[in-house]
């Protein structure tokens, strides 16, 4: 199976309104800026979007929002856009706030093929109203259930023609657990090498999950704030 495709435009062939996405990173970390941008393009709406925050007003995610193009976001926290927390408070905007760890876990769950689990975080608040409640060595837990979508979409810094993947430092983050959870796997690499170039110890989501990749053609990779000491 081939799974290198020439650019962004073909990896992101098939997605279509009204689908479910996950994308990976972190704040602006380990986005990926290439493939955000081509949904812009595309004009896709109606999404439902499985990332831990939407980038900010004019970057990342908030891309898609400004333009109206999602219709419910599923994270952990609004984080530094305006449109976002805008949208959210007004209704036009359905948000499903996720704790962080269970996010991770319910990404995971979905790609390793578990349907439930049980966790206390989030029991006694709004996160567990409807939600099934259990006992655990004298401790309540709820029930989450696996996150799954129809295409999953993350950033790597190296990839090669097999689909395996290296995440550079913090830019892992969502990254190895979105990858495995997909119908469809994307993945937008930095450099992309032939099979057999990469050290097997140092692949972090094995090719066996990823069914398109492709080298990203500019990577802005914007800090979302920049804090630095002050100059003596």
């Amino acid at each position: 199976m081939k799974k290198t495709v020439d650019n962004v435009e073909k990896a992101c062939e098939g997605i279509e309104s009204g689908m479910t996405l996950m994308l990976g990173g972190f704040g602006l970390c380990g986005i990926p800026e290439n493939s955000i941008a081509e949904l812009v393009k595309k004009e896709v709406n109606d999404l439902t979007c499985i990332s831990n925050n939407a980038g900010v007003d004019d970057f990342g995610l908030g891309l898609l929002l400004q333009k109206k193009q999602i219709k419910k976001m599923i994270s952990s926290y609004v984080g530094e856009n305006d449109e976002f927390e805008r949208q959210m408070l007004s209704g036009e905007l359905e948000v499903d706030l996720i704790p962080q760890g269970s996010l991770a876990e319910r990404c995971r769950a979905g790609g390793v093929g578990i349907p439930a689990f049980f966790t206390p975080a989030g029991y006694g608040t709004e996160v567990a109203e409807g939600k099934e409640v259990r006992d655990f060595d004298g401790k309540p837990h709820i029930l989450e259930t696996a996150l799954t979508a129809d295409y999953a979409i993350v950033k790597a810094w190296k990839g090669d023609t097999e689909g395996n993947l290296i995440y550079k430092g913090t830019a892992r983050n969502f990254n190895p657990v979105m990858a495995m959870a997909g119908k469809i796997t994307i993945a937008e690499v930095e450099e992309l090498v032939p099979a057999g170039e990469l050290d097997p110890n140092e692949i972090h989501t094995p090719g066996i999950f990823v069914q398109r990749i492709f080298q990203g053609d500019k990577f802005e990779k914007r800090i979302e704030k920049v804090t630095v000491r002050q100059k003596d």
